[in-house]
């Protein structure tokens, strides 16, 4: 995961309980080569509804576990990891049980950014260069401008408990001057607010409303910006179960932004605590670090000027601190299977978050896709399934099976942008004949998400037949990347490399396959679905599959761990950025506990999922059915 893993959420599932957070969205379907798909680095999955979370966190709920009450019923019908092609370990110890992700302080993600720093939140101050320069003249404040009732309904105004949305304060000595100091007081001492002059009745008065109130829209205002600062505000975003979208939505909300107008390089999913930076096109600072009084499990900080945005992608990777609670294994077996993953590493498979946690994998209808089988792709999506669901979509799909009405399906959701919605919106504005035209109403990498997760079933079930056929050692007809194109090994060079230069392909039109009996299990496994491997390009530009190559194993940097006891299950076992920030106690571990715990660091590049190097140390069933079945158990 390198971030987050990438994330393969189907239709309106996000909000439910998953066991881990995902990485990020790859965008490659038309870039061969080298698959970077940056994990975090993407856009909301399917069923992301825009603003959910924003709005718990405007409320001031951190809704620490979120988890439905079906969770466990509709993850009898989930995937498990042999349903994706993984199925093989590269290490030789024993492996243990643990629970991943009891709480989502147990994942913690920091962004290594692309100067190989790992990015943390340590600085709330504002730069000095910060302050708006004012349209009008620079003048003192005078000691008497604002009265002391004036300043508590400005304060109340600024932490939204003013009803009223404005506060009016009346300029009894007009002048130009008089009006300019009450200005520059209110927009210096409140940061956040915008002021205006009115006149009311021949009386002229000083408006101040917040920047993200009803009244910001209605009386816009030209912010003058130095020449001489970045356009760029970049900062430092850490987030508690929260999901970067979702932290976007609610910070452009707020300050009255387009999301669009933020950048960064990667998604974080919202199960886990994440710090990463982002970049935001001329908004100051200061307006920026006014949010920390506003927002719940949100923080803002390490504030600079840029003159560049930042890119999907950019990132080296993450720095992952993991806790895994409730562990089996005696320190003799955990410090064996920790030695190994930072000395052999582990196979780099798409984690389970990739496909789904419904009855409806992501990949299957990617394959029907790839088919051109458009009438498939509207069911897998639409009609009912298996396990608990919200009541929404179980009478949005039973509507849609009996009456095949979008418009009578669409009345039954009460949000319209998930995915079903997006798709019963396109199916009643084009009609049900017009399937590929309705299915384009579903944002671009959300569309391109289902057929990436096909080819990472692919990758997956491939590599693992490559490891079962000649383990960990390079063989003839191996592939490795020179540059960014591939070559086949012969037997001599096949000598001189090592597992970790072994890569192995994505199809697509754009790769070359291993010259091995491996290689040609792709072609084979194609067929069985109805697909050619030599016709990877589809009618709909979009959907064709250029294809990419991927490293078969991983090793983790600054790999270290230690096992410690608690009693509490309810204990942060994590330091996190904002308690240092407010120099909280770090926690204080037991020598000896009720229960046993695995807290271990690692860093790894960006497409990769930390899931994957804890499967391989615990030699244990990542997916959500397999960890929901051990949560159960633990809790009872």
């Amino acid at each position: 995961m390198a971030d987050s893993e990438p994330e393969a959420i189907p239709e309106a599932h996000v909000g439910e309980k998953r066991g881990f957070p995902d990485d990020s969205e790859d965008t490659h379907s038309k870039r061969p080569k080298v698959d970077d798909d940056h994990e975090n680095g993407g856009p909301a999955q399917p069923g992301a509804e825009e603003g959910e979370e924003g709005e718990k966190a405007e409320a001031g709920g951190s809704d620490e576990e979120g988890e439905d009450g079906g969770f466990a019923e509709m993850m009898k019908h989930g995937l498990m990891e042999v349903d994706v092609g993984i199925t093989k370990y590269i290490s030789d110890h024993e492996g243990f049980s643990g629970i991943l992700k009891e709480r989502y302080s147990d994942f913690v993600v920091h962004e290594i950014n692309k100067e190989g720093k790992i990015v943390h939140l340590d600085n709330l101050s504002i730069p000095p260069d910060v302050e708006e320069t004012p349209e009008v003249s620079e003048q003192p404040d005078g000691p008497d401008v604002l009265t002391e009732e004036q300043k508590t309904q400005l304060e109340e105004l600024q932490l939204f408990k003013n009803k009223e949305g404005s506060v009016s304060i009346e300029v009894l000595e007009d002048s130009k001057e008089k009006r300019t100091q009450v200005h520059k007081a209110v927009k210096t001492q409140f940061p956040g607010l915008e002021t205006k002059t009115e006149d009311k009745d021949g009386r002229k008065f000083i408006v101040a409303y917040h920047a993200a109130g009803k009244k910001a829209l209605a009386a816009p205002r030209k912010h003058f910006w130095p020449k001489n600062r970045g356009s760029f505000c970049h900062f430092v975003l850490y987030k508690e179960n929260k999901d970067t979208m979702d932290a976007i939505n609610l910070l452009s909300k707020f300050i009255r932004l387009k999301p669009n107008l933020f950048s960064y390089m990667g998604t974080k999913d919202k199960r886990a605590i994440t710090v990463q930076e982002i970049a935001v096109l001329k908004v100051t600072a200061e307006r920026l670090a006014h949010l920390n009084k506003c927002l719940m499990n949100l923080k803002l900080g390490n504030f600079s000027y840029k003159n560049h945005p930042l890119k999907l992608g950019e990132l080296q990777g993450n720095h992952f601190t993991i806790v895994i609670r409730n562990i089996t294994g005696s320190d003799d077996q955990v410090n064996q299977a920790m030695t190994s993953l930072r000395e052999t590493g582990f196979i780099n498979y798409y984690g389970m978050q990739r496909f789904g946690t419904t009855a409806v994998p992501t990949f299957k209808v990617g394959k029907a896709i790839l088919k051109n089988d458009w009438n498939e792709v509207v069911d897998l999506i639409l009609l009912p399934r298996p396990g608990a669901e919200k009541e929404f979509l179980v009478r949005c799909r039973e509507e849609w099976a009996k009456s095949r009405d979008p418009e009578a399906a669409l009345k039954k959701l009460p949000n319209k942008r998930c995915v079903e919605g997006q798709l019963l919106r396109g199916l009643s504005m084009y009609g049900k004949k017009n399937i590929v035209q309705a299915f384009g109403l579903i944002p671009r990498n959300n569309r391109l998400m289902y057929i990436h997760s096909y080819q990472s079933v692919m990758w997956n079930t491939m590599v693992s037949r490559r490891i079962e056929a000649f383990g960990l050692k390079p063989v003839e007809g191996d592939l490795v990347l020179r540059g960014t194109t591939a070559h086949v090994l012969s037997a001599e060079e096949a000598a001189t490399h090592s597992i970790h230069d072994i890569v192995m392909p994505l199809p697509g039109f754009d790769v070359i396959y291993p010259s091995h009996h491996v290689g040609s299990g792709y072609r084979e496994m194609l067929e069985v679905d109805g697909l050619d491997i030599d016709n990877m390009r589809h009618k709909i530009k979009d959907y064709s599959l250029a294809g990419a190559y991927r490293r078969v194993v991983i090793r983790p940097t600054d790999v270290s761990w230690e096992v410690i006891q608690y009693d509490d299950p309810r204990l942060p076992l994590v330091h996190t950025d904002v308690e240092k920030l407010e120099n909280k106690a770090a926690p204080v571990f037991k020598t000896e506990g009720k229960y046993r715990a695995l807290r271990m660091e690692f860093s790894l590049p960006s497409s990769t999922y930390a899931t994957m190097a804890i499967r391989e140390v615990l030699k244990l069933d990542t997916s959500i059915k397999k960890q929901t079945q051990l949560n159960t158990s633990w809790f009872n």
